[in-house]
């Protein structure tokens, strides 16, 4: 095994960078993830894992092609862009990016939902709900920061996501796709009594709901009845609870 022991490696400096910048993300189709555990969940899935990085002996086996390097636990540290590092960190091939078809079953749209660990959450319960495809459109935090990879538990690795410009979203209403949206109006029907299946569910960020853009898409708007004191919901407790109902409403 390889040993890396300064920050000056090449090897330490592609990390570090895959870390901290989205364009070099894309520019690479690389991705960083760290911990054993969801390097065992990489593994598991089949993800294309190219360069472990890791302070710690590693027990489980990894594909013929990864190259594995030793390292001590301060570089990990000096490495991660996350708060309490773990020992091990790994990079990954981006998946093929596919065109936004083949609209089935229930879609979950972000719109301009920012926040990496929100984005992970739902991307974590996207999977468990067994829902097609995550959409993020209007400036959503990058799927593949490594705060929102964290926030998956592995789901990442196993879940649709795919980015799309607005003028795709048109496109697939023009094809008669049916999009439909939430929002904390008293005058929209409860989530209940819309139908949620083969259908784009777009959620907007907490503090600005849905676009106009996105809104115009929509053919019918739902509320989350909750205590009229509740001023509204976290987006990816929504997603969650919007996600259960659609699997309940299909399976009912």
């Amino acid at each position: 095994m390889e040993k890396i022991l300064s920050r000056k490696n090449p090897l330490a400096m592609h990390i570090k960078k895959l870390g901290t910048t989205r364009s070099y993300r894309e520019l690479c189709g690389q991705f960083l993830c760290d911990g054993a555990k969801l390097l065992e969940e990489a593994v598991k899935s089949g993800a294309k894992i190219t360069e472990v990085l890791t302070a710690s002996r590693l027990t489980m086996t990894l594909p013929a092609e990864t190259r594995v390097f030793f390292t001590a636990r301060d570089l990990i540290d000096s490495l991660s862009p996350l708060k309490n590092a773990q020992e091990v960190l790994f990079t990954c091939k981006m998946p093929q990016k596919k065109a936004l078809t083949n609209i089935i079953g229930t879609n979950i749209l972000l719109d301009g939902v920012q926040d990496p660990g929100n984005v992970g959450s739902i991307i974590r319960a996207a999977y468990a709900f067994n829902i097609q495809t995550v959409i993020l459109t209007g400036g959503c935090a990058d799927p593949y920061n490594p705060k929102t990879i964290r926030a998956t538990m592995g789901a990442i690795f196993r879940q649709r996501v795919c980015d799309a410009a607005f003028s795709e979203l048109a496109s697939l209403r023009r094809k008669g796709v049916r999009f439909v949206g939430a929002a904390p109006d008293d005058a929209c029907r409860d989530i209940s009594d819309v139908q949620l299946g083969n259908s784009v569910v777009a959620l907007g960020s907490e503090g600005r709901g849905l676009s106009e853009q996105v809104s115009g898409l929509c053919s019918e708007k739902f509320k989350i009845p909750t205590q009229p004191e509740c001023e509204s919901l976290n987006v990816a407790t929504a997603a969650a609870i919007i996600m259960w109902e659609s699997t309940s409403a299909s399976s009912g």
